[in-house]
Formats: structure tokens, C-alpha cells, sequence
């Protein structure tokens, strides 16, 4: 168990998935205007992550690896994701329209959002167990989610300042980024 655990740990902070390993960006920078729609977005792709992490698991050594067809891992994932953010999308825009909304164009990002399909590959690469699988999913999602949240803090703390016309807008948010990622990598010691 204490395994499992340094695993998250590892994927939420030590290699957290947009500030060390720069995956995920677009959602990233492109939601975290608020820290509410960041936050529904970091559950979006938490859920995504880990219900793509257990399917890709079992669809690869359920299938691809039996049949001797691994080549097909990279095509055969993207459409797991795609069909699971669909999936996403439909219990959103019925069950909670406003964060729906609030998501726009993003929600649909997801599908592409490098993220999710990285911890699917890498949890194959490291030839993770199940177990071990879900954890890194679990662990790199969580990271995602802090990420975005902090970001989107930063962001509305720093609305209103007098900012100069040079560093307004996406110049601030990649400063804050960048310094988020440098604080970060303070952890690389922790595990």
C-alpha cells in the first residue's frame, strides 16, 4: 500500500503532469480564468484519466497484447478518450448545465488533451500492474487538478492589479505558470 500511495504522490506533485512534464497545457491555460471552472474541469479530467487509465489497461493486455497487434496502442486509446469525454460531455450538459457551459469549448479539449492519453501510455511503459495503474491515474490527475486551481487563484488575485500592458493577459499567465513550475520542482526530493 505504501507503494501504491508513493506512486500518486510521485504523479501529483514530483512529476505533476502540466508543471514538470508540460502535458495538458491547453486546458490549463485556457480554463483557469475562475477558480470554480478550473475546478470542474480538474473533475472533468480526473474522472476521464481514471476511467481512460482502468479501460486502456484492460483493452491492452485484454487484447492488443494476446493478439500481438501493441502497434495499434496509440489509435486504439485516442478513441477510448474520445468516446469517455463524450461520455463526459452528455452527463454534464444533462446533469450540470451551468459548469457545462461554463467549460465551452474545453470540455470537447479533453479528447485531445495529451494528458490523459500520456498517463495511459506511460502507465503501459512503466508496466504497471492494475493497481499500480489506477494510483499513477489517480496521483496525475489530482496533480492536474491542483495545478488548475492554483493557477486559476493566482489568475483572480491578479485581475485587478496594475499589471503593466506588456505582461496583461497570456504573458501573466505564463509568468505564473513558469514560477508555479519552478515551485514545483522543489519537490523533486520528496519521493
Amino acid at each position: 500500500m505504501g507503494n501504491l500511495l508513493l506512486i500518486a504522490l510521485a504523479a501529483a506533485l514530483v512529476n505533476n503532469v502540466v508543471l514538470s512534464q508540460f502535458l495538458g497545457l491547453c486546458p490549463f491555460i485556457g480554463v483557469s480564468k475562475k477558480t470554480n471552472t478550473a475546478a470542474g474541469m480538474g473533475a472533468a479530467v480526473i474522472f476521464v484519466i481514471m476511467i481512460a487509465s482502468a479501460v486502456t489497461y484492460g483493452i491492452y493486455y485484454g487484447i492488443l497484447l494476446p493478439f500481438d497487434v501493441e502497434y495499434l496502442v496509440t489509435i486504439v486509446f485516442i478513441l477510448v478518450i474520445a468516446a469517455l469525454v463524450q461520455l463526459v460531455e452528455m452527463i454534464l450538459k444533462k446533469f450540470i448545465k451551468p459548469l457545462y457551459q461554463a467549460l465551452g469549448v474545453y470540455l470537447p479539449l479533453i479528447t485531445t488533451n495529451c494528458a490523459v492519453l500520456g498517463v495511459a501510455i506511460s502507465n503501459i511503459d512503466k508496466k504497471y500492474g492494475f493497481a499500480e495503474s489506477m494510483f499513477s491515474a489517480l496521483g496525475t490527475s489530482i496533480g492536474f487538478l491542483i495545478a488548475i486551481v492554483i493557477l486559476a487563484g493566482i489568475r483572480e488575485r491578479s485581475e485587478n492589479n496594475n499589471v503593466p500592458n506588456a505582461f496583461k493577459g497570456t504573458p501573466m499567465v505564463l509568468v505564473a505558470s513558469g514560477l508555479m513550475a519552478i515551485a514545483f520542482s522543489g519537490f523533486t526530493g520528496l519521493i
